[in-house]
């Protein structure tokens, strides 16, 4: 039996290895984020915003909470806490047919988690 896209994406936090990730990432894939304006749309950008964050956000607190599954998709509820702020917060992601990531959407709580990630994720960014 083949691994489904969200077992390759487990699979992906547990090793952190980018090439996988990539792999997983279908060419059109796109980005939401509370901390982006607009949809990020491609693999390259949806890459290195998502390396950022699992850099940023998935330290050794990070985990998932729950999991809610669909026909194409997933949410994943997960937990960290960075400076002092415990941030809650799921990722929404749709699957194509063949298993890789078309949609990645980011929501985030409380207000002070965002905050804080949007500076991390900025001085982040600004170092690649």
């Amino acid at each position: 039996m083949s691994m489904t896209g969200l077992d390759r994406w487990y699979s992906f936090m547990r090793s952190h290895d980018r090439a996988m990730l990539w792999d997983l990432l279908h060419p059109d894939a796109v980005f939401e984020s509370p901390v982006v304006h607009a949809p990020q749309r491609g693999r390259e950008i949806v890459f290195k915003y998502l390396t950022t964050a699992e850099k940023v956000l998935g330290g050794p607190g990070f985990a998932y909470k729950g999991e809610w599954r669909s026909d194409n998709g997933a949410v994943l509820e997960f937990e960290n806490e960075i400076d002092g702020i415990k941030i809650n917060g799921v990722d929404m992601i749709t699957f194509a047919d063949d298993g890789r990531i078309t949609h990645f959407k980011v929501m985030v709580r409380p207000l002070k988690a965002i905050n804080l990630l949007h500076r991390l994720m900025g001085e982040e960014l600004a170092r690649q």
